[in-house]
This record gives structure tokens, C-alpha cells and sequence, in this order.
């Protein structure tokens, strides 16, 4: 009779963008001690996916574990598995670039190790209906998803030891369902607790097989693994285990597997992703009742298969910066695209289209797109690495289309896909998108010539897991856990520091508030802003060109205008924001109008990163209110500096924006830019006018 089999298939992931000591411990405390467990163990087969820039980091750095990785193929140890190269979320980037994305990867694996990958780790697991067509046209024959695709599906559990066929259009794909038991159990739980599972599914299911797809991280990175898998052995212990069942349990790689079986049928699967993204994709007062259902029907499993979260795509509407980030993905794409379609053939014009399609391409990394436990939204260095991968390559693909080295232009279009207008502008110096629907302001500034993205900071909203940390007192854990069952802080008193934006974090939005507020109020986001001015709609009142003039929305009380005017200088380019507030209403008023400016420059404790204050230094970490009318930002690493002048000010308010979020190390403070408010107070009678100036000039430096 045919063994039951084990199928692990095991992924590893580094994103775009994340500091080479992070990924060194990486593959010191989990890649290379797995990958010698497995070499101790000759009857342990498994699959191995590692993410494109993880394999090219590898590479440059440590070589000779590619000649580990060689020889556990050649032993039939290893099956290497491909997927999107630089670890895309698929449903969520043109067909084109799904297929460039699983092309680049099966190529780079077949060259490196001489097999071309039959299968593709689907990255976060996430599914929609379509893909299987997608994949069979790049040549992927199987993938594996979680059991709950398909226990929302209506399948039963037990029928999930084995494989099926899932189709789009007429092409099919080899779907494997991964076990959340096994998820669970592997590494956390006791050795024999596992072999016992495998004991029963192998009486129940002769012949099949259970499959586990989870992250090489679990083995040696995540909080407490390391020395349970490899100082306690848990790891060897395991492999020594599976080894002693040999008699009624072999360990196999996917594509073997799927070669000794019949497919259990067709499934046609739902969107889903592993049931904590779905839960995590929810808004935030839905994962509140989202939880409160789950608890409801805990005493029902059969049950809950059928309560599900959200679908992955909900971070687009869940968080504004991840849909900003991939609408400008897709408007990137097209152009990138549309350059590739040019009849300039020459070399560098070639090099230059291929350089901007990698950039692309990396720009597509999932992890700046979502948030959970995972999940780098809330990481400032990996979604301006993101974001600056886009703005390099729409920046190569903009030189391509005109014959000019310097160029303007101004297009009115939806850019963020949600049903109204924006303004994009792009230079040879710059792309600025102006929101006139939200408080006419710019969401998005990249400076070209050294390739700053210069606002990209998050918005301060409440999350469902600030209410544990509010509840808790730094609970700590005891033993080994899941990443999802536990609760650590990095930092006492975190709930200070619980603040909650009222409107996304652009630049040049203009705050009109009584003279009562002070700077504190500033910092603790307590300012009682008139609403109308800073965030209503506006109204263009002239094609745009490289100035856009704003009318906004009339109130009982005041009117405002503005317009935002861009000039190349000579190492940069100035922005001039002209404001005019008028006093409708009867009687005189006392208030404090303001023009904010929001800058990330991400490092707050470098010494290379700072303000420049009336001949003085401060820490993007600064905190003050300064009577100077002018200031300086500076990024020596990025060779960029901004410069603000607000002629006629009382000064600068400036305070820095500072999230709170979880991540598998716990909770955690991150500095998430400057926000910087020009501030004058005015008298004002009914039909008076204040006008104020601020001026943005952004200098690259040598």
C-alpha cells in the first residue's frame, strides 16, 4: 500500500528595500541553520521558495549557500518553487507584469540551479477566481493555497488530503490545500503532538497526503524560535521523528506528490487569503464585531469556515497610502508599457526601458501594500523603497516620451480611482499629485533628480489592537507561541502616544483655528480646525499648467483660495502656495490661519537627517514651536534638502507623526515624518482677507 505523505512547503521572504542586518540575522538565525537541519536528515524531502530579492541578496553575500541549496537538489531533497520574482501580490498588478513577474523568477531558478520550477508560491496566499489562468499561461502547474479557500468553498476538511484541479477560461492549475492545523502545530507544539495528527490522517486518508505551506521565518526569526528550534532541537527532533515513520509516512516534495496522485476533482475557490489577512483586511470597527462573531460561534467549527473577514483588495479602501501606492503602481505600469511600444531603438533607450520595467517590477512587492502582524504599510523604509522604485521608473519612462531634456506637463485624471479628479504634474524635476477634493493639497511629491519621495508619511487611525495595548500591561509571553496568539511591547506607555489624524497626512493644507489652540494641541492633533478649509472640496478654476488655481467650497463664515505654483530652480524646484481667507461672517474674529507642510526623511535618530533652525541642528524627532520664518530639512543620505519660508509668519509649529503598530516583534513606536505648520495670527472683520504666503524649495545636494 502507497505511504501517506508529508508535504511541506516552505517560503522565505525579504522585501524591497529591508536593511541588510535585518536580513543577516535572518539567515543566520533561521535560512542557514534549516537548511542545515535538512542536509542532517537524507529521507526528508521538502519544497523550498525563497522571493526574489531575498535570492538576490544571497547571492552577493553568501554564495556558498547556493551550493547548499545545489546539493540538497541533487540528493532529491529539495524541489525549488517559483512564484512572482520580486513577491507581488498577482490579482493586484496587470496580466503582463504577472507573467514578466513568474518569468523572471523560473528563469533565474533554472539558471542558478539548472531545473526550471513546475510550481509558484502565491504570495500572502491570496486567491481570486482568475488566477489559475494567469499561472497556466506562465507555465505553473501547481500552487498551494490554505484549507480555509477551500472550507469556504463547502469542501469538508477530510477531503482536503490530496490535490485538485482549479480552472479559468479553459487552463487549469494543481491546487494543493495547505493545513492551518499543521500551521499551527509546526514548530509550536510538541513533536509527538504533530505525529499523532499525521498518525490519524494517514488511518483516514490511505494513499493521500497533507500539505503545509508556511514561512521559513517561523524556523528561527520569529520571537523565542530560534533557540526552540535549534538550541532545543525541536527542529532535529522533528526530521528524526517523521524519519522513524518511514514505514507508513514518507516526506515528499510537492511536484512528486502531485506526480503519485490523482487529483480529488475540481474546486473552484472564492477570493480568500490564510484567515488572519482576512481578518486583518477588515476596518477597524468591522474586525470588532468580526471578533465578537468568531467568539459568538466558537463552540460551532463546523461553523465557522463561514465566517470570513475581508478580501485582501479591502487595504485599498482600509488605508488611503496603500491605495495611493497601487494606483501609482498601475499608472506606472502603463507608462512603463507604453514606453516599451517606442520606435527609439537604441541601446541606451533598450537599457533604459529595462531598467525601468526592474523598477517596476520591484515596485510591485506586496509588503508596503497592507497591514497586519505583518506587513510593511507602517514601515517607513520599505514603502518609500517601494514608492521610489515607482518614481524612478515613471521618471526613466517620462524621459522616453519626450524629445526635451526639460519638460511640464499637467493632466486632469482620477489617479487614485476613487470617482474624483486630481491633478498630476511631472517635469523633468518633479511629480505632484493635488488633491482637489480633499482640502485642495498635494498627496504625493517625488523630486526626480535624486529620487526623494518627499511627503509619504501614514495617516494616525485607530487599529483594533490599540485597545489590547490600552488593556494591557506590556503583556508579556510565556513560552513559544504563534506570531498570532501573542502580545509584546517594545517600549513602555505606548498609549501616549495614541493620537488619530483627521485628515491624510499632504502637504500645503490650510488649518484655520481659534487663538485659544496652542502648540500642544498642534502635537496632540486637538486643533479644531475649520473643517471646510482644510479637507472640503475645491474647485479648479483654470486649466492647470505648472500652477493650479483652488477655490474652495463656500461656508456661511469664510472663503478660501489658493494656488500652488511649481519653477524649476537651479538645483530643484520651488513651490509657491499663495493663500487667500476671507471673513464672511458678521463681527471681527481672532484666529491663527496655518499652511502645513508634511516631509519624511525617515531616519529620526541619524545624525546625517535634521532641521536647520536659526544656525542651530535638531533631529527630525524635534518637537518646538519657533518664532524663525524660515526652516531647513536636510537628508545628507538621500542628497536632498527642503527649505521653508513663510514671510510675515509668527513661526513654525513643528511636531513629529509618530504611529503605533504591531508587528511580529511587538508593539512599537515608528517615526513616520514632520508635520510642520506656518502659523499667523489674524484679526479679521466681516469681508476682510488675509493673505499668507509659504514657499517649498527643494535642492538637491552634491
Amino acid at each position: 500500500m502507497q505511504k501517506f505523505q508529508l508535504v511541506l512547503l516552505i517560503h522565505a521572504h525579504q522585501p524591497v528595500g529591508n536593511f541588510d542586518d535585518v536580513i543577516e540575522r535572518a539567515y543566520a538565525n533561521s535560512y542557514l541553520p534549516f537548511i542545515d537541519a535538512v542536509a542532517r536528515h537524507p529521507h526528508v524531502r521538502l519544497g523550498l521558495h525563497y522571493s526574489g530579492p531575498l535570492l538576490e541578496w544571497i547571492e552577493r553575500a553568501h554564495p556558498e549557500y547556493f551550493d547548499r541549496l545545489r546539493e540538497l537538489i541533487e540528493r532529491r531533497q529539495v524541489e525549488m518553487v517559483g512564484g512572482g520574482f520580486y513577491e507581488p501580490i498577482l490579482v493586484a498588478i496587470p496580466p503582463e507584469d504577472r507573467h514578466e513577474q513568474i518569468e523572471r523568477l523560473a528563469t533565474y531558478l533554472e539558471k542558478q540551479f539548472g531545473e526550471r520550477p513546475r510550481g509558484a508560491w502565491l504570495a500572502e496566499r491570496v486567491w481570486e477566481p482568475q488566477i489559475p489562468s494567469s499561472l497556466a499561461r506562465a507555465g505553473v502547474e501547481y500552487t498551494l493555497v490554505d484549507d480555509n479557500h477551500f472550507l469556504g468553498a463547502g469542501f469538508e476538511l477530510e477531503k482536503l488530503y490530496g490535490y485538485y484541479l482549479s480552472e479559468d477560461l479553459g487552463r487549469y492549475v494543481k491546487v494543493l490545500p495547505g493545513l492551518k492545523s499543521l500551521r499551527y502545530l509546526i514548530p509550536f507544539r510538541e513533536v509527538h503532538e504533530t505525529i499523532e495528527f499525521l498518525r490519524g490522517a494517514a488511518d483516514s486518508h490511505p494513499g493521500g497526503f497533507a500539505a503545509m505551506g508556511d514561512d521559513l521565518e517561523k524556523f528561527g526569526v520569529w520571537p523565542g524560535t530560534h533557540d526552540h528550534c535549534y538550541r532545543d532541537g525541536w527542529l532535529d527532533n522533528f526530521f528524526s521523528a517523521l524519519e522513524q515513520c518511514s514505514d507508513w509516512l514518507s516526506l515528499s516534495m510537492p511536484g512528486q506528490s502531485i506526480a503519485s496522485c490523482a487529483p480529488l476533482g475540481q474546486a473552484h475557490l472564492p477570493t480568500a487569503s490564510y484567515t488572519e489577512m482576512m481578518e486583518w483586511s477588515l476596518p477597524t470597527v468591522a474586525r470588532f464585531r468580526y471578533h465578537d462573531l468568531v467568539q459568538e460561534f466558537s463552540s460551532r467549527p463546523e461553523a465557522l469556515p463561514f465566517i470570513r473577514g475581508g478580501i485582501w483588495r479591502s487595504f485599498f479602501t482600509k488605508y488611503s497610502e496603500a491605495n495611493l501606492l497601487h494606483k501609482k503602481m498601475l499608472h506606472v505600469s502603463g507608462k512603463v508599457r507604453g514606453s516599451n511600444g517606442s520606435r527609439r531603438r537604441t541601446d541606451t533607450k533598450i537599457n533604459d526601458r529595462t531598467e525601468a520595467m526592474t523598477l517596476l517590477l520591484q515596485g510591485q512587492c506586496n509588503d508596503s501594500y497592507w497591514h497586519g502582524v505583518f506587513g510593511g504599510l507602517y514601515s517607513p523604509h520599505l514603502r518609500t523603497a517601494v514608492w521610489r522604485s515607482l518614481a524612478r521608473a515613471e521618471a526613466i519612462a517620462d524621459r522616453l516620451a519626450h524629445r526635451s531634456a526639460q519638460y511640464a506637463k499637467a493632466v486632469t485624471l482620477d489617479f487614485d480611482g476613487d470617482g474624483r479628479e486630481e491633478i498630476y504634474l511631472t517635469s523633468d524635476r518633479y511629480a505632484a499629485l493635488i488633491s482637489p477634493a480633499d482640502g485642495g493639497t498635494v498627496a504625493a511629491l517625488d523630486f526626480r533628480p535624486p529620487n526623494v519621495t518627499l511627503i509619504n508619511s501614514l495617516m494616525r487611525r485607530p487599529e483594533t489592537y490599540h485597545a489590547k495595548l490600552r488593556d494591557s500591561q506590556a503583556g508579556r509571553s510565556e513560552g513559544v507561541q504563534s506570531i498570532h496568539e501573542q502580545t509584546r511591547t517594545k517600549e513602555d506607555g505606548l498609549e501616549r502616544w495614541l493620537h488619530y489624524d483627521r485628515w491624510p497626512r499632504n502637504a500645503f493644507r490650510l488649518l484655520l483655528f481659534g487663538r485659544d489652540r496652542t502648540y500642544r494641541h498642534f502635537a496632540e492633533i486637538q486643533l479644531e480646525e475649520n473643517a471646510a478649509l482644510a479637507g472640503g472640496p475645491y474647485r479648479v478654476t483654470d486649466p492647470p499648467t505648472t500652477s493650479v488655481s483652488l477655490v474652495g467650497e463656500e461656508s456661511s463664515n469664510w472663503t478660501a483660495e489658493k494656488t500652488l505654483s511649481f519653477t524649476p530652480s537651479q538645483r530643484g524646484f520651488d513651490i509657491v502656495c499663495d493663500a487667500v481667507v476671507t471673513r464672511q461672517a458678521p463681527g471681527a474674529a481672532s484666529i491663527n490661519i496655518a499652511l502645513e507642510v508634511v516631509l519624511n526623511f525617515l531616519a529620526p535618530a541619524t545624525p546625517d537627517r535634521y532641521f536647520e533652525s536659526n544656525g542651530s541642528r535638531y533631529p527630525l524627532r524635534w518637537a518646538a514651536a519657533i518664532p524663525d520664518t524660515t526652516l531647513r530639512v536636510v537628508d545628507e543620505w538621500q542628497k536632498a534638502a527642503v527649505r521653508l519660508d513663510a514671510a510675515s509668519a509668527s513661526g513654525f509649529w513643528i511636531a513629529p507623526i509618530e504611529t503605533v503598530s504591531e508587528s511580529e516583534d511587538g508593539f512599537e513606536r515608528i517615526y513616520q515624518g514632520s508635520q510642520i505648520l506656518a502659523v499667523w495670527p489674524v484679526e479679521l472683520t466681516t469681508g476682510a482677507e488675509w493673505k499668507g504666503k509659504l514657499v517649498l524649495k527643494a535642492e538637491q545636494l552634491d
